[in-house]
């Protein structure tokens, strides 16, 4: 798998490829950093940037930013939340979950989200 900053600096140049306003410069003004910062990123000599930043940047690739989070090696302050409420039962549902085939855990979500229990 890419480091954080290969995957945004590979994802920025292919849009930018087709979109001159995804350039380095233009993207680090868009996401409120300096580009010189930017590139530091993209080029994994600076760590990555804050949960702010990084959704800022996922919007502005269209990246999902949980993904990014997480390449980024973070979870999102309201994922958090939920952790912190019922620590024991998250655990247990993500342990259970970690083997499951993705059609296994998108049926769950859709039960879920359908309220069909």
């Amino acid at each position: 798998m890419k480091s954080f900053g290969s995957y945004v600096r590979t994802r920025r140049e292919a849009l930018n490829a087709e979109d001159k306003s995804m350039s380095l410069r233009q993207v680090a003004l868009r996401i409120g950093v300096e580009p010189a910062f930017l590139s530091k990123i993209e080029r994994d000599v600076a760590p990555p940037p804050s949960e702010a930043k990084i959704v800022a940047l996922a919007e502005a690739l269209g990246e999902d930013p949980d993904l990014l989070l997480a390449m980024a090696g973070k979870v999102s302050s309201d994922l958090q939340a939920i952790i912190r409420k019922r620590p024991q039962l998250i655990g247990e549902l993500l342990r259970q979950l970690k083997t499951q085939p993705d059609h296994a855990i998108l049926s769950i979500v859709r039960q879920v989200t359908d309220g069909d229990w």
